[in-house]
């Protein structure tokens, strides 16, 4: 998102903060309307167009999101969706993509609520390594000609009772709503998501056999006194890197791996 579209996305997060930091919101619930406002939206396009027309007044159309709403969802989720319409958007498509993130982030914050966050994280980064490895079961959950109820059956027989509620309905709304996404950027975002609810940046390390647990807590400080900020590992283990570790921090890549220093030096004989 650009401009005015994240300055609206901004505040609305700021807005879903506040709400759910009353702990009588039921801020799972609140996930299932913002999810079920976006589909709304998704296949309304006349309607989101005219919820982020610039021409037309703000409070109009908050009073529209009213009328539509009201008795559909709660309040929290109608007053949500009415102060986003009163922002200015970009593009139309950006207020679809602002309603999904709160309500993935609804979803997160009832997971956090229950202690459950740092295990979503961890299955959110297991699940995508899966669908990595399997390319029978990423081509069943991206298949366009499946239906969303197919999906939901794979993925309940796949997850139900083996990850946290909030990792299944999120993934689920990832892969029976895609919206033109790959199932792998949509699970960098949810990733990313995860790590956002405690300010934490995530490093994906790659090692040739597991780490013990003071290497974990030395590498985590390292990296936590490197970044500035607490970070969340995703660890992963892959035989071919021979030894050492590959740490990925966004776009930045720390390799210390033999591997690569063995590619390195071929490549050094070769020029």
């Amino acid at each position: 998102m650009n401009g005015a579209s994240r300055e609206a996305l901004a505040a609305a997060r700021e807005r879903l903060d506040a709400l759910t930091d009353n702990t009588s919101v039921d801020a799972a619930k609140l996930a299932d309307e913002l999810a079920a406002v976006t589909a709304l939206l998704q296949r309304e396009v006349s309607l989101r167009r005219v919820l982020t027309d610039p021409s037309q007044a703000g409070e109009a159309k908050a009073e529209l999101v009213g009328r539509l709403l009201s008795g559909q969802v709660g309040g929290e989720t109608v007053d949500l969706v009415s102060g986003m319409v009163r922002s200015r958007w970009s593009q139309s498509r950006d207020l679809v993509d602002a309603v999904e993130e709160l309500a993935n982030v609804a979803d997160l914050t009832a997971a956090q609520r229950g202690g459950d966050l740092d295990d979503v994280e961890d299955e959110l980064f297991r699940f995508g390594r899966i669908v990595a490895s399997d390319k029978e079961l990423r081509a069943a959950l991206t298949d366009r000609s499946a239906s969303a109820t197919a999906k939901s059956q794979l993925l309940r027989s796949l997850l139900g009772g083996r990850t946290r509620p909030a990792t299944e309905r999120v993934i689920t709304r990832l892969v029976t709503q895609p919206r033109g996404r790959s199932l792998e950027a949509g699970l960098e975002s949810l990733s990313k998501l995860a790590a956002e609810r405690r300010d934490r940046m995530v490093a994906v390390v790659t090692s040739a056999v597991p780490l013990s647990d003071r290497q974990k807590q030395r590498l985590g400080a390292a990296l936590t006194k490197i970044y500035g900020r607490p970070m969340h590992l995703n660890l992963d283990v892959d035989p071919e890197v021979l030894g050492g570790i590959e740490v990925r921090v966004g776009e930045e890549i720390i390799n210390g791996t033999i591997a690569d220093r063995l590619a390195e030096a071929s490549r050094r004989m070769a020029g």
